[in-house]
């Protein structure tokens, strides 16, 4: 039996949301620990830091 190493996240409850939502479409996070804590899959960690930001820049706005 392999054992999965996993990365605790610490967040807010907004990006803990969008952590949540890119969870559904492919299973990374290994244990919901709190509204500020995720442990999920180290060998995922790029990957969903990667799709973390590009959600986040879809919500940034301006008021130029």
């Amino acid at each position: 039996m392999k054992a999965i190493r996993g990365v605790l996240l610490t967040c807010d409850s907004a990006v803990k949301q969008i952590l949540l939502t890119l969870n559904e479409r492919e299973n990374f996070i290994i244990e919901d620990l709190d509204d500020f804590h995720v442990v999920i899959k180290a060998d995922e960690e790029y990957r969903v830091r990667r799709e973390l930001e590009a959600e986040l820049e879809k919500n940034t706005y301006s008021l130029e």
